[in-house]
């Protein structure tokens, strides 16, 4: 059994016996199948723009359908039959609208980095444990890098997930789902690596956002370099002998009003 199966197997496992002992799910849901995206696939259709930015001010008033998702998330996790493609979709679904619901809780701010302020023993706001799913407390960074990185090494993740901020990877204007997963992830790297407010690919040089040196490795492990990585969805190649040098990362929310 693969390390990723046996989590799966294990939580698996401790969630049936949460189950015997008597938590509740929603109504309608069996917490072993597979999560129906639809409710956030409406959700990121009507408050995210074309270009990401998304509009929090709106979505404040509306936070009743998103807390429907999340109870979902919360109540059906990844099971050892599913999918690697239905575990994956999951997952990133699940950081970004746990992100989402965290600056809907403290808007307006405006980086979501101010978020921690006031909370004690907490590092950064990615440290705070405030989602639950099947009765064990999550932060972010547990799903971006001891899920996502650890047990899918998808180099592509890194332009799905949306920290809310500027700098960010857009928050893409719909749901990833199992059936259009390896597409979808195509897209969204494609997108970034070719967006001019977070990345200029050029041939003799490319000014590349910082995630492309904070996970330098991710990318090197998927395509051998990170030249090569860029050149596989960049317009235009970056030649050989091309010199990349890393643009200041750019906190501020990513909110609609500010954009």
């Amino acid at each position: 059994m693969s390390n990723l199966r046996l989590f799966f197997f294990l939580v698996g496992s401790l969630s049936l016996t949460a189950l015997a002992c008597g938590q509740h799910y929603p109504k309608g849901i069996d917490p072993h199948s597979p999560v129906d995206h639809g409710q956030w696939d409406a959700l990121l259709k009507e408050y995210v723009s074309p270009e990401g930015w998304v509009d929090y001010r709106a979505w404040q008033k509306d936070t009743v359908r998103l807390q429907a998702y999340l109870d979902l998330l919360s109540s059906a996790h990844p099971q050892p039959d599913w999918s690697r493609e239905e575990e994956m979709a999951y997952w990133i679904n699940a950081y970004n609208a746990f992100t989402v619901e965290l600056v809907l809780d403290h808007y307006p701010v405006e980086s979501i980095k101010d978020i921690k302020r006031g909370i004690p023993f907490v590092n950064s706001v990615w440290d705070i444990r405030f989602i639950r799913i099947q009765g064990e407390e999550y932060d972010l960074n547990r799903i971006e890098h001891g899920i996502l990185r650890k047990y899918f090494a998808d180099a592509r993740v890194h332009a799905a997930l949306n920290c809310a901020s500027y700098s960010c990877p857009r928050l893409r204007g719909e749901a990833y789902m199992p059936a259009r997963l390896d597409e979808q992830l195509d897209d969204a790297m494609r997108i970034f690596v070719n967006d001019p407010l977070r990345n200029r690919v050029q041939a003799g040089q490319a000014e590349l956002s910082k995630i492309f040196s904070w996970y330098g490795g991710d990318f090197k492990e998927d395509a051998g370099s990170l030249r090569q990585f860029i050149d596989r969805y960049a317009v235009e190649p970056l030649s050989e002998d091309g010199q990349i040098r890393y643009l200041e990362y750019d906190w501020s929310l990513n909110d609609e009003d500010l954009h």
